[in-house]
């Protein structure tokens, strides 16, 4: 059995030397993106280990079986070599995607999925911003090409036996009895040990801090986990249907005394505009525009990427599962979000994005909510001012946009969509050096497109409609790039500015302590318009003595109601702080309030399983 013995050593020197290299890229994650992580501990390194064991294993049983399957056909120099050149190939793509995303976990707070890394509508994107990323982070790419051809130079080979003694059948039943034995073990390092269900990905909370979460896992592993996944969300059902409505019903009827007001309504969605930005001199006109507005002053995005931020603020839909609602399998289910709602009060609608048509799939979705008309790049009508990478620069599009503004009949209902302060944050050559730099890259891109914003609302203000509009401003998400301790906790990475603003209005004004997120926009909308309506919302309206913000996070349910947030994953809580004495997140209070611990988590029990069970039963109307 030497050559045997000789493919078994192989196959294990090949594979230990995966393992090394996957521990070098967590190190490498931690050392890149150490501000937004926590400590590296032993219980890190640990759950690390168990997790690559799983993503290795998974990815190389085939290599598995090629080495080890009897047989002499196996010692063929062309075999081997094509072996190792298979081997070397695909656990290199794999390895690929942990650099990655050693710079994308910063934009989105969590290990891709396979999801997130085939979505739609990202094509002109991808082909746009590669150039600019490998630009930006070219030391990344270096370090792997680096490390490419190391792993190519030290994949150990097979040194071949010139005798080959034809094999007996008690030889091929020893072979056949180890490779079993061997097959056996590697199948369960890749389910994570013997207990009951294999390890998932929401385990890796087990192995260290919330925050940590991301450097536990690798990406290959999440990858693997989605691979397979046909539907987005799991079935869950902690109460029957006269409990769960008794807890939680997403049904607001609204009835108002008073005529609906038929005023415009004007939506600005701005990219990365997290409160980390607000008010440190980089948005001077948003944030005098705040002093005329109702602000509120915890305002809470519902997703950490621009493709959760257009169904949640317009269609009132979190994001509470790994993959968005616009690139789920539930993208083309009923909604009935404020285009329908509006367009049934006689409202003209539209949705204007200035980046490539079809980027995030928001065409698609403009299609779904019911929008009339859609303008994306390709509408574009005005000076050339394509920045490039991305689309049309912020001024220019909102010039454009205030002029089609102008064309549309009244009352109308409309959205924009900004891109100039997304990645590689691109400003226009005449304004470089006129913007304050600010203390993170974005900074100077949030400076351009706030002025882009007031350049706006100056032409806006010679229009004849521009009195009888409520404007609603609101970010996406947050930056990847908050330099305050606080910015980088799992209540700072979703705290953004939410404002209305009616020029005709001056009693919508003041600043509201309420907790407010972004699917709480659409029934306020409408709760100030006067409409009489009858709709499913997973928020509430402005007007609602309800005080509660849901969102998610790569497996992690968070839950603010009041002065309390509670965390709950793996269907238990995992954490109970009171935030706003609290703001670092240091005091766990679990042990504490298990009254209020209960409480918190029977609603948040009932909100998850009312929005699983209508969004896989095609039930967000009515």
């Amino acid at each position: 059995m030497n050559n045997f013995k000789k493919n078994v050593s192989l196959f294990f020197k090949r594979y230990l030397l995966i393992i090394l290299i996957y521990q070098l890229s967590r190190f490498l994650f931690y050392f890149i993106n150490s501000k937004l992580l926590g400590s590296f501990t032993l219980d890190t390194f640990i759950g690390g280990l168990i997790f690559d064991f799983a993503a290795v294993s998974y990815i190389n049983i085939i290599f598995l079986i090629a080495h080890l399957i009897p047989g002499n056909f196996k010692y063929n120099n062309t075999y081997q070599r094509i072996l190792k050149i298979s081997f070397f190939s695909i656990n290199l793509l794999f390895i690929a995607t942990n650099f990655i995303d050693i710079i994308y976990y910063r934009f989105t707070g969590r290990r891709s999925t396979f999801a997130m890394i085939t979505a739609k509508g990202m094509r002109n994107e991808i082909l746009g911003l590669i150039p600019s990323f490998l630009q930006e982070f070219w030391y990344i790419a270096l370090i792997f090409i680096i490390l490419s051809i190391l792993f190519w130079k030290i994949i150990p080979d097979f040194s071949n036996n010139s005798f080959r003694k034809k094999l007996t059948t008690k030889d091929y039943s020893k072979k056949y009895l180890l490779f079993t034995i061997i097959l056996a073990c590697l199948l369960i390092l890749g389910r994570g040990g013997l207990q009951k269900k294999p390890i998932r990905i929401v385990d890796g909370i087990k192995y260290s801090a919330l925050t940590n979460t991301g450097l536990v896992l690798n990406t290959p592993f999440t990858i693997l986990k989605t691979l397979a996944q046909k539907n987005d969300l799991d079935y869950t059902k902690y109460y029957n249907a006269t409990e769960l409505k008794s807890i939680y019903n997403p049904l607001i009827s609204l009835n108002p005394t008073e005529m609906p007001t038929k005023k415009n309504v004007v939506v600005l969605i701005l990219e990365s505009f997290g409160n980390e930005n607000i008010g440190r001199g980089q948005t001077p006109f948003l944030d005098s525009l705040i002093t005329k507005s109702y602000y509120f002053k915890n305002g809470f995005a519902n997703g950490k990427v621009s493709i959760d931020a257009v169904p949640s603020i317009l269609s009132s839909i979190p994001s509470l599962m790994n993959n968005s609602f616009i690139s789920s399998s539930y993208s083309l289910n009923k909604i009935n979000g404020l285009p329908k709602i509006l367009k049934k009060e006689g409202y003209n609608t539209s949705f204007f994005h200035g980046a490539f048509n079809g980027s995030q799939n928001f065409d698609q979705y403009a299609k779904v909510a019911g929008f009339d008309q859609y303008f994306g790049k390709d509408q574009y009508q005005g000076p050339d001012s394509f920045d490039g990478k991305w689309g049309i620069f912020d001024e220019e599009f909102l010039q454009f946009y205030s002029s089609r503004l102008s064309s549309f009949k009244q009352p109308f209902f409309s959205s924009l969509f900004t891109i100039s302060s997304h990645n590689p944050y691109t400003i226009p050559k005449k304004y470089i050096g006129k913007f304050p730099k600010g203390t993170t890259r974005i900074q100077e891109s949030i400076a351009y497109t706030d002025y882009s914003l007031m350049k706006f609302f100056k032409t806006a203000k010679k229009q004849q409609w521009y009195n009888n509009t409520l404007f609603v401003i609101s970010a996406d998400h947050t930056s990847a790039e908050g330099d305050r301790e606080s910015d980088q906790t799992n209540i700072g990475k979703f705290r953004i500015p939410i404002l209305f603003f009616d020029p005709s209005n001056p009693k919508l004004t003041g600043l509201s302590d309420k907790n407010f997120q972004q699917i709480d926009i659409m029934p306020s909308i409408l709760d100030y318009l006067n409409i009489k309506t009858e709709m499913v919302s997973f928020g509430k309206s402005y007007k609602s003595k309800d005080n509660f913000v849901v969102y998610y996070l790569g497996g992690t349910y968070h839950y603010i109601n009041d002065d309390f947030y509670l965390v709950f994953a793996n269907n238990q809580t995992i954490g109970f702080y009171n935030w706003k004495k609290d703001t670092l997140l240091k005091n766990n209070l679990m042990s504490q309030n298990p009254a209020k611990v209960k409480e918190a988590e029977k609603f948040i029990k009932a909100y998850i399983q009312s929005f699983n069970d209508r969004v896989t039963n095609n039930q967000l109307t009515l």
